[in-house]
């Protein structure tokens, strides 16, 4: 995992964050991640369980919540431990989108207080 922090953390997420962006980012984490990761990233997929696979770590740790944008889209583009990497079945715009769209589900787990505002 060190290699996959120190490559892509220093990239910025080139895709403006828009409602258009956010729910072409859904619709491909609800394609591509929700299988494992859960539809709220909690790592609890329909994929998931004993006799299946290891549950993927949550997208709601702090590790996670601490990883730059350019480190969940390494992530997505390479793969990590048991996760393969997504780069043939997912566009480069498309892996950014996601990683929008991951954002807001650990914004919506954990606001910051001018959320409230």
């Amino acid at each position: 995992m060190e290699d996959a922090v120190s490559i892509g953390g220093g990239v910025p997420n080139p895709v403006p964050v828009t409602m258009n962006a956010l729910r072409r980012g859904q619709n491909r984490y609800d394609i591509y991640c929700a299988t494992c990761h859960g539809r709220n990233g909690e790592g609890n997929g329909p994929v998931v369980g004993p006799s299946r696979f290891p549950a993927p770590p949550s997208l709601h740790t702090d590790q996670a919540r601490g990883y730059a944008d350019g480190t969940i889209c390494y992530i997505i583009t390479k793969g990590a431990g048991k996760m393969p990497a997504y780069a043939g079945q997912i566009e480069p715009e498309d892996r950014w989108k996601i990683v929008h769209y991951v954002r807001a589900l650990q914004r919506a787990r954990n606001p910051r207080p001018e959320d409230y505002q």
